[in-house]
C-alpha cells in the first residue's frame, strides 16, 4: 500500500489523502476562461478539417483517430491554462494543538512488531527526539496522554516518557473522552491514538465517537502489531456449573481459537490443585474457526475448587499468558430432597430406589398408590409427611427440589395440583420427570392439562395400544450430556449406550416442542422411531420426558452383567443433573465473578417465601469475608427494580477468594449458600490479541481521521496539516504541473506522431 500512495503522489504531485480532503476549482476568471473554451473549440475544428482529407480518401477511421488525439492534446493544454488549483483547508502553523494519546497496557508487550514488542514502537515513534514528533511539533502543539482502563496526562517532552505497559484493562472509549474534555479550552487540530486496538471495556467507544464527531475533532490511529499472530492458541472461554452436588462428575464447556496451528492435535488439560484432573486431546480445525470441546471432570472433593484449563504452550507460539482461564466452583455437601410419586406398584419404583439408596446426596422420598386413597411412604421425614398423599399446597410441595411423575394419571390430581406443578417447574425452579407407563403422557390423560404445556414432548392426544421394544440409541447431544455418561470417556460411554439391551414402551411420544434438546431415541421397529428422554428449560426450572416402563432391565436383563453399574450410575447421575441449579428461597449473585482487586461488585440477593413468592422489604445482610479472614458486614437495600431483589456492593481489596453470606429476616430467618468470587488481576490483555484493526479504521472513519500502521505513520503529520481541525488557512495547490499532465501530453504527441508515420502522413 505505501508503495501505491507513492506513485500516485509522484504522478499527481499531492498524495490521495490531500486530493479527498480538498476542492477543485481554476485560477482565472470566469471571461478569460470562456475566452480558452472558445480558443480550444476553434483549435479542433481546425484540426479536424485538417484531416478532413484523410477520411475522403477512404481513411475515416485513422482521421477520426488522430482528430481525437490532436483533441486530446488541446483539452490537456486548456487544462494547464486553466490554471487548476486543489482548496484545502491547512492548519495554522503552531495555532493548534494535537493530542497524542499512547497505549500503555500489557497487550503492548506482545512481541509481533518485526520481532519486537508492540510498545518498543510507542518507544521509538514518540521519543522526545524522533523525527515523528519533530514534524509534528513543527506545526502544532502537542500534548502526551498514556492510558490503559484510565487515561492520564504525560508531562513531556515526549509521549514515551514513563510508559511500563503494565496496564491490565483497556478502555479507548474512556481514553478518547478525557482527552477531548482536557483539550475543549484550545483548538485541537485532531488526536492521534497509537494502539493495537485491544478495546476489553464493558462499554464500547461509541458514545466518545460521538462527542469527537460534534466537536469536530478527527482521531488519527496508528495500529500496532500483527493483525492475526503466525502461531497462537488461547483458551477463549470455559462455562462451569456455580455449584455441584459432591458425588457429580461435572462438564466443563470449553471454546479454543487459534492462528497457524490449523490440523494440530493438542492436549487440553483440566487441573485443580496443582493436580491434573482431566485431559483430552484435541485437534485444532481450520484457522479462524472456534472449536467447543465439552470435557467430563470427575467428582471433586467438597469445597470451593479453583479450576485451571489450559493448552500447553506449543513451541511455535510467541504468546502463552492466554492459554489457560480458571474457573471457581463450589462442591455442595448436602442432601437433595426429592419426591417420586408412583400411581401403581411396579418394579420400576423399587430399582429406582435401590440405584440411589447409597448416595448420601440424594433424599429420595416415595409416594406409592396401592388403593383408592392409600399409599405407601417411603423415605419420609416425619410421621405426617405426604399422610394425605400428594402434597396439596404450594409450600409442601416447593419444599422438595425435584419432582419424578411414573404411571399417575392426570385424573388422580386436582386441576390446583397440576396447576401447582407447572409452577413448581416455572416459579420454584424446581426440576420434573416424567416416566413412561400406561397411566402416563397422553396414554394418562395429560394433553390439554397444565402440565402438557411444561413437558419438552408433544401430547397430543395419540394413545398407544400395544406395548413395543425399543432399541435405545444416543443423539449427538445426548452423548456429550453429563448425566448419560456411563464411561470413563465419551467414546466409551458411546460404546456402552450401543450394548445395552432394548426396554419396552406404551407411550407414543414422537414429537419434541421447539426449543427441547432430545438425548435419546428409541426404533421399535415396525412401530417407528420415538422420544426416549428429552428435557427443556420452563421457566426458573427444567422438565424432563422419559417415557420407557422398564429401565431396570439395564440392571436385570440376563445380558447384563451382575457387577455392571450401569442402571445405577444412570440413575444417580439423572437424578443429581434434576435439582442441580435449582434455587434456594434466597440466592445471591455478583456483576462479577472474577473483579480485579480494588473493582467495585455489585452483590444481589433474591429473597423468596416458603411458597416461592418475592419478599420485599426484609432485613438482608451481607457478610464479605476475605480472603485473610476479615469480615465487612453490609445492608443490602431492597431494589425499586424486582420483586424481592436486594444489592450491595463492595470493592476487594486483594486478590484471592472471597465468601459472601447472605442472611434475611422476615418471617423467618433464611441464609443463602454461601457465593465465591475469585478477586485477580484481569488477563483480558491476553486474550483475543491480535492488533485489532476494523475497530481502529471505524473511530477514525467516524470521526475524520485516518488509519495508518507503522510502515504508513509517515504521511502522518501532512494529513494533520489538512484535517480542518481547529484554526485553519486556505490554500490553493496548483495542479496544472502535475507530471501526469506532462507524461499523458507527451504521450498522445508522440503516439499521434508515431501513427502518422506509419500511415505516410507525417
Amino acid at each position: 500500500m505505501p508503495l501505491l500512495d507513492a506513485l500516485f503522489a509522484f504522478l499527481f504531485k499531492y498524495r490521495l489523502a490531500v486530493f479527498e480532503r480538498g476542492d477543485f476549482a481554476v485560477d482565472v476568471s470566469r471571461p478569460a476562461l470562456v475566452a480558452l473554451v472558445l480558443a480550444a473549440a476553434l483549435l479542433v475544428a481546425l484540426t479536424a478539417a485538417t484531416y478532413r482529407g484523410v477520411r475522403a480518401k477512404g481513411g475515416g477511421r485513422r482521421g477520426t483517430l488522430l482528430v481525437l488525439m490532436r483533441t486530446a492534446v488541446v483539452a490537456l493544454l486548456l487544462f494547464c491554462l486553466a490554471r487548476p488549483v486543489l482548496v484545502v483547508a491547512a492548519s495554522v502553523p503552531r495555532r493548534n494543538t494535537v493530542g497524542v494519546l499512547v497505549d500503555d497496557s500489557r497487550s503492548m508487550r506482545i512481541r509481533d512488531w518485526d520481532g519486537r514488542a508492540r510498545g518498543d514502537f510507542a518507544r521509538t515513534a514518540l521519543a522526545a527526539d524522533s523525527p515523528l514528533l519533530a514534524q509534528l511539533g513543527e506545526q502544532f502543539q502537542l500534548r502526551f496522554y498514556r492510558f490503559s482502563a484510565l487515561a492520564e496526562r504525560v508531562p513531556g517532552p515526549g509521549a514515551a516518557d514513563g510508559l511500563a505497559f503494565a496496564g491490565t484493562r483497556t478502555s479507548l472509549g474512556a481514553a478518547l473522552d478525557r482527552a477531548r474534555q482536557e483539550l475543549s479550552d484550545v483548538p485541537v487540530a485532531g488526536l492521534v491514538v497509537v494502539t493495537d486496538g485491544a478495546d476489553n471495556a464493558a462499554v464500547g467507544p461509541a458514545d466518545a465517537l460521538l462527542a469527537l464527531r460534534a466537536g469536530k475533532v478527527p482521531v488519527f490511529t496508528v495500529g500496532v502489531g500483527s493483525e492475526a499472530p503466525e502461531a497462537d492458541v488461547e483458551v477463549a472461554r470455559v462455562d462451569v456449573p456455580r455449584s455441584v452436588l459432591a458425588g457429580t462428575a461435572l462438564t466443563a464447556d470449553v471454546v479454543l481459537r487459534h492462528a497457524g496451528l490449523g490440523g494440530a492435535t493438542v492436549p487440553l488439560v483440566v487441573e485443580e490443585g496443582g493436580r491434573v484432573v482431566a485431559t483430552r486431546e484435541v485437534t485444532l480445525p481450520a484457522a479462524g474457526e472456534a472449536l467447543p470441546v465439552r470435557v467430563t471432570v470427575p467428582a471433586l472433593p467438597a469445597g470451593v475448587r479453583r479450576l485451571t484449563v489450559r493448552v500447553p504452550r506449543q513451541a511455535s507460539e510467541a504468546l502463552a499468558e492466554n492459554n489457560a482461564r480458571q474457573a471457581l466452583v463450589t462442591v455442595a455437601d448436602r442432601r437433595e430432597k426429592i419426591l417420586y410419586y408412583e400411581g401403581e406398584p411396579r418394579f420400576e419404583l423399587k430399582f429406582v430406589r435401590r440405584a440411589v439408596a447409597e448416595d448420601e446426596n440424594l433424599d429420595l422420598v416415595t409416594l406409592q398408590r396401592t388403593a383408592e386413597n392409600k399409599y405407601l411412604r417411603l423415605g419420609v421425614g416425619d410421621s405426617l409427611d405426604l399422610v394425605s398423599g400428594f402434597p396439596s399446597t404450594r409450600e409442601e410441595l416447593f419444599a422438595y427440589r425435584a419432582v419424578v411423575l411414573g404411571s399417575v394419571e392426570a385424573s388422580a390430581f386436582t386441576p390446583e395440583q397440576l396447576r401447582m406443578l407447572a409452577e413448581f417447574v416455572s416459579e420454584r425452579g424446581g426440576g420434573l420427570l416424567m416416566l413412561g407407563g400406561r397411566r402416563s403422557f397422553a396414554e394418562g390423560g395429560y394433553a390439554g392439562t397444565a402440565l402438557a404445556e411444561v413437558m419438552p414432548v408433544v401430547l397430543d392426544g395419540e394413545a398407544g395400544d400395544a406395548v413395543a421394544e425399543v432399541e435405545v440409541r444416543l443423539t449427538p447431544a445426548g452423548a456429550g450430556h453429563a448425566p448419560l455418561q456411563l464411561g470413563e470417556t465419551e467414546r466409551a460411554s458411546v460404546e456402552r449406550w450401543r450394548t445395552l439391551p432394548p426396554l419396552t414402551a406404551v407411550n407414543l411420544v414422537r414429537r419434541a416442542k421447539p426449543g427441547a434438546t432430545v438425548l435419546l431415541t428409541g426404533d421399535a421397529g415396525d412401530a417407528g422411531r420415538r422420544i426416549v428422554l428429552a428435557y427443556q428449560r420452563y421457566g426458573r426450572g427444567r422438565a424432563a420426558a422419559f417415557p420407557v416402563q422398564d429401565s431396570w432391565l439395564w440392571q436385570m436383563h440376563a445380558d447384563v452383567a451382575v457387577d455392571d453399574m450401569s442402571h445405577e450410575l444412570f440413575w444417580r447421575q439423572m437424578l443429581r443433573w434434576l435439582v442441580s441449579g435449582t434455587p434456594d428461597r434466597a440466592t445471591v449473585t455478583a456483576s462479577a465473578d472474577r473483579p480485579a482487586p480494588g473493582e467495585r461488585v455489585t452483590v444481589r440477593a433474591e429473597l423468596r417465601d416458603a411458597e416461592y413468592r418475592p419478599v420485599d422489604g426484609a432485613r438482608v445482610v451481607a457478610d464479605v469475608v476475605s480472603p485473610t479472614g476479615e469480615h465487612q458486614e453490609l445492608p443490602m437495600e431492597w431494589s425499586l427494580e424486582r420483586d424481592g431483589e436486594y444489592r450491595a456492593s463492595f470493592a476487594p481489596a486483594e486478590a484471592g477468594t472471597y465468601e459472601v453470606r447472605v442472611r434475611a429476616a422476615a418471617k423467618d430467618t433464611v441464609a443463602a449458600e454461601p457465593l465465591h468470587l475469585d478477586a485477580a488481576e484481569p488477563q483480558d490483555e491476553w486474550f483475543d490479541a491480535g492488533m485489532r484493526a476494523p475497530l481502529l479504521r471505524r473511530v477514525a472513519a467516524e470521526t475524520g481521521g485516518r488509519f495508518y500502521t507503522p510502515a504508513t505513520v509517515g504521511a502522518l503529520p501532512e494529513d494533520l496539516r489538512l484535517a480542518r481541525g481547529g484554526v485553519t488557512v486556505v490554500e490553493r495547490l496548483a495542479l496544472w504541473d502535475m507530471p501526469a499532465v506532462l507524461l499523458l501530453l507527451g504521450g498522445i504527441l508522440a503516439a499521434e506522431w508515431a501513427c502518422r508515420r506509419a500511415w505516410g502522413l507525417a
